[in-house]
């Protein structure tokens, strides 16, 4: 896919050049492709042309200048201007090559994903992911807990089959108290972020342009997950996380502002198109879901310690509904691309036996800003690019998961955890009649 935004500085080229090594050693441990040589080729001649298009514009200039002269003196200047007539569409041609492998250069450092940070621990796969700590404890059933989408169907407030006909499959359809418990669980994380954490609440659109897309890390990588709208530059937002980062681009913010922490609750639209045939039963995997995103722009210096409260924001939600979670550290095999450190916050679902991932806490460092062009500037200092933290608060349709099957009673009826209570109206979604 051919990205013809502008502004996007990626890594920085001279860093990068300069430190070809340091992205080996990434890819290494990323597992990541990455063609050095093909960099180096084509560095190489787009340097060594520049240099010999600068001596040919020198001569070019230096000529017209012999040309005024010679035209005052009303001497014959016509082999000059022929011989320059030549340079000027050797030069013209030779701007156009390196136009070309501007572009080329500029698209090739889009694909590179971003430098671990050294506390990541080195692995292939989420196998290699570190465990950090647990919360809580599983629930005790004296009865074979069944999975959310059985329970769904059973009380009716979960419809798969009737969104499969509206729509098709990954797609589901709430009813009654299963479309309030959606809903009630989104005021929910709101308000906890937004009264207790300290985040700023944005309604943003769900529809997003390429340079959007572009400037937090989504493209080119991405294009076969997300969902365009024929013929535009637009397309399906897959995570707010994406209008959250474009808040701010192109800006320069003043240091004391920092840090700002927003949050924004959108529908989210992803193709799954690398998922084919995983968690095809449920609503775990779906073409859209609502979630309630975290983002934070912070100082360099500040933000490992962001991520640690960014991470612990998102916790608090788990733990006031009183469900049992994990937390890992993912490894350098598993980390996303824009990321640079991540925490993954997992959720016990019953049906299973098994953790689901609920949370993804990412710290990107300066790798979405410099896409983006977001700076900050001390006073009397020099600007800087700011770092960003992202991570989910949570996922609804996943958190509806875990409530469903963590509080499930053995006649088919729902328990609603405490805090939710005010939101729903009542202390437990009935079984079916």
């Amino acid at each position: 896919m051919r990205i013809t935004v502008s502004f996007q500085r990626m890594h920085d080229l001279n860093y990068f050049r300069d430190h070809l090594e340091v992205f080996a050693e990434m890819a290494k441990k990323r597992g990541a492709a990455l063609d050095l040589d093909a960099f180096r080729k084509l560095d190489k001649e787009r340097r060594e042309l520049i240099t010999a298009t600068e001596q040919l514009k020198a001569q070019r200039n230096k000529a017209s200048e012999e040309i005024a002269r010679l035209k005052k003196e009303k001497k014959n200047a016509d082999s000059i201007i022929a011989e320059m007539k030549q340079v000027s569409e050797r030069i013209k041609q030779s701007d156009e090559r390196i136009a070309e492998l501007d572009t080329t250069q500029r698209e090739l450092l889009l694909t590179i994903p971003n430098i671990p940070h050294s506390s990541v621990p080195v692995g292939k796969s989420a196998a290699d992911n570190k465990e950090v700590r647990r919360w809580g404890a599983p629930p005790k059933f004296d009865f074979a807990p069944k999975p959310h989408w059985e329970v769904g169907e059973r009380a009716g407030i979960l419809d798969l089959a009737v969104a499969t006909k509206i729509t098709g499959a990954r797609f589901a359809v709430y009813k009654g108290w299963g479309a309030r418990l959606e809903r009630a669980l989104a005021n929910f994380f709101l308000d906890v972020h937004t009264r207790e954490h300290g985040y700023t609440e944005i309604l943003p659109p769900f529809i997003v342009n390429t340079a959007s897309l572009v400037a937090d890390g989504k493209l080119p990588k991405f294009a076969e997950d997300m969902f365009r709208l024929q013929g535009t530059d637009l397309w399906l937002t897959t995570t707010a996380e994406t209008e959250l980062t474009n808040l701010y681009r192109g800006d320069t913010m003043e240091a004391e502002a920092l840090p700002i922490q927003v949050c924004a609750w959108t529908s989210c639209f992803r193709s799954e198109a690398g998922a084919a045939g995983r968690d095809t039963r449920g609503i775990k995997r779906q073409h859209q879901f609502q979630k309630v995103e975290l983002f934070k722009f912070t100082r360099p210096e500040n933000s490992y310690g962001e991520l640690e409260t960014l991470v612990g924001n998102a916790e608090t939600i788990l733990q006031k509904l009183g469900i049992h979670y994990r937390v890992v550290q993912l490894c350098t095999g598993d980390l996303g691309f824009a990321s640079a450190k991540t925490y993954d916050i997992e959720a016990w679902v019953p049906s299973s036996g098994e953790f689901m991932e609920i949370s993804s806490c990412s710290n990107c460092e300066a790798f979405q800003a410099r896409r983006a062009g977001i700076r900050f500037k001390p006073k009397g200092g020099k600007s800087d690019f700011v770092h960003t933290l992202n991570g989910s608060g949570l996922p609804v349709g996943r958190t509806w998961i875990a409530v469903v099957e963590n509080f499930q009673q053995a006649d088919g009826s729902i328990l609603i955890p405490e805090v939710l209570r005010p939101y729903m109206g009542i202390d437990r979604i009935p079984a079916a009649g």
